[in-house]
Order: structure tokens, then sequence, then C-alpha cells
């Protein structure tokens, strides 16, 4: 991969997010993909499960960069702004394992929100 080719799957990935387009998502994610919301909750498990959790009107704006890129792995940093009632933003890595045909076969969240601490105790 390239930053390149890693930049244009996150294109997709934001239209198919803003056009809240699940049907899509078989062209991003392999059938038996593992997406981790959070590297602490269980993975979500193939294709059919990513659709299912992909639903999501709330409008938002993302600003994604590339980080790295090493072979089929990549790390992206996110930011999304979330609008709606209940206005929201945090920073997010992505950690994003390709496989050979530029469909990813392993999605990782790594996100932060404002005011959440970030160590163990706030004392």
């Amino acid at each position: 991969m390239e930053r390149a080719d890693v930049m244009g799957w996150v294109a997709a990935y934001e239209r198919a997010w803003r056009e809240d387009d699940a049907g899509s998502l078989g062209t991003l994610f392999t059938d038996g993909v593992r997406y981790l919301r959070s590297p602490y909750e269980p993975a979500l498990e193939g294709l059919a499960a990513v659709q299912d959790f992909w639903p999501d009107p709330t409008p938002f704006t993302l600003d994604a960069q590339v980080v790295a890129v090493e072979g089929a792995d990549a790390v992206v940093r996110a930011e999304v702004r979330y609008g709606g009632d209940e206005p929201q933003e945090y920073r997010d890595l992505w950690v994003l394992r390709f496989a050979a045909d530029g469909r990813v076969e392993h999605f990782e969240e790594w996100a932060y929100w404002p005011g959440k601490s970030f160590t163990a105790s706030d004392g």
C-alpha cells in the first residue's frame, strides 16, 4: 500500500459513512473483516456484523491523514466532529491491515474524546 492508496480508501470510507450506505461496505472490507471499535472491546467479526453496526445518520465532518504505511499496514489519524442534537468531537487513530485486493481485513480504532482523562486516575 502507498499513502495515496490509503487516502483513497479513507475517502471511500467517508463517502459510505456520510451516505449511510452499509451496502457499499463490501468494497471497503473483506468478508472476514475484524472491526474493533475499541482495542478493549470484542471485535465485530465479518462483513455482515459491520453492516449491522454501520447505520448512523448523525451529520459529521472528518479530517484524516496518513501517519504511517508499512507493507499492508497503515495508521490514519482522524478527527471527527459530530453535529446534531448532541455535538461531539473526537480524535482517533485507525490501525488498518489491507488484504491483497485493497480491502481492509483488520480495522482497529483508538479514540480520544475531549474531557476524558488520559491517566488511570484523576488524583
